[in-house]
């Protein structure tokens, strides 16, 4: 079952860390596990202002 997602971007960008953080060693991982559109994900949070950073595993 995918992921029900937050609409806010910073919400968003908030579990999304979290989730990394807490459970996947990638972004790909993250999104291949959950069902997410690693695509629109980014897409959406860059829209935001928002960045992932590889070496951290994090979006900034």
């Amino acid at each position: 079952m995918p992921m029900n997602l937050p609409e806010n971007p910073d919400i968003l960008c908030s579990v999304i860390n979290t989730r990394l953080r807490d459970f996947y060693g990638s972004l790909r991982e993250l999104c291949d596990a959950e069902d997410i559109s690693e695509e629109e994900l980014l897409t959406k949070l860059q829209k935001a202002g928002y960045r992932y950073d590889e070496s951290q595993n994090r979006f900034r």
